[in-house]
């Protein structure tokens, strides 16, 4: 269970980062099944197709996702600034530096 939950975590970060280079459609799929937690029956239901056209539609945005992510890494940035702000956070925790650590709350809070 613990990796289909981690799956679905990546799916939404990937389409948060590329949704605007995917079609209607392709976000329609996206955001039925990841966001609102559809099962293929009801995407299929809500949009007139077979239960074979969802999971062929997801497939194909799934993998074409992960080529827009393999390409551009902007998700990959994403999680090594996450760390990198969590290790200098817990470095100047230790050396009790306020302004610096509201600083990088800022920073984050950008992301």
């Amino acid at each position: 269970m613990h990796d289909e939950l981690a799956r679905t975590m990546r799916m939404n970060y990937l389409y948060d980062f590329y949704h605007s280079l995917l079609t209607d459609k392709q976000r329609g799929y996206v955001e039925l099944y990841y966001l609102e937690d559809y099962s293929f029956s009801e995407i299929a239901e809500t949009l007139n197709v077979t239960r074979q056209a969802v999971y062929d539609n997801l497939k194909r945005t799934k993998d074409l996702l992960e080529d827009y992510e393999t390409n551009l890494g902007m998700y990959a940035n994403f999680v090594k600034r996450q760390e990198l702000y969590a290790e200098l956070k817990q470095l100047l925790n230790d050396k009790n530096n306020d302004r610096t650590t509201e600083i990088l709350d800022q920073l984050e809070s950008l992301d």
